[in-house]
């Protein structure tokens, strides 16, 4: 007896496929948060993020979460890179202290360019680029894994 497959496969390998780039926006206890950060405007900043994804033809999405990890760097963004930056060899990029209109506009414009694995970041915004929580840790586990 053959086992019946899903009628949709290729839905799902064509979905991923054309994934576009995703900026992932920290709104937890810290990031957006106007008493740690009062000279911020935190609501104008996604309004024009959401606002600025809604004009790209579908290039980018913005999606928020409650809290990223590293809070000390407030406020947080994640850039996950889109399947054709994934597949030239792009990664997550987590940006810190992501707060000014300058950084805005230098994220949408690394985004409009196609962002990780397709585009350069703009060497300013380099400068913001910090460690994904937990990296430390991991290295750290394979050092002593190493030594053994």
């Amino acid at each position: 007896m053959r086992a019946v497959l899903s009628e949709h496969p290729i839905a799902v390998i064509r979905a991923a496929r054309d994934r576009p780039c995703t900026l992932l926006v920290c709104r937890g206890c810290c990031c957006g948060n106007p008493r740690k950060h009062p000279s911020t405007d935190h609501q104008g900043q996604l309004e024009r993020l959401r606002t600025a994804a809604a004009d790209s033809a579908a290039r980018f999405t913005v999606r928020t979460t409650d809290c990223l990890g590293p809070c000390d760097q407030a406020n947080v963004v994640v850039v996950q890179p889109s399947a054709q930056g994934r597949r030239r060899g792009g990664r997550a990029v987590w940006i810190g202290f992501a707060m000014d209109g300058s950084f805005t506009h230098d994220l949408l414009r690394w985004i409009d360019q196609g962002g990780p694995g397709v585009a350069a970041p703009p060497p300013v915004l380099e400068l913001q680029f910090i460690r994904a929580p937990g990296v430390e840790k991991t290295r750290a586990r394979g050092r002593r894994r190493a030594r053994g």
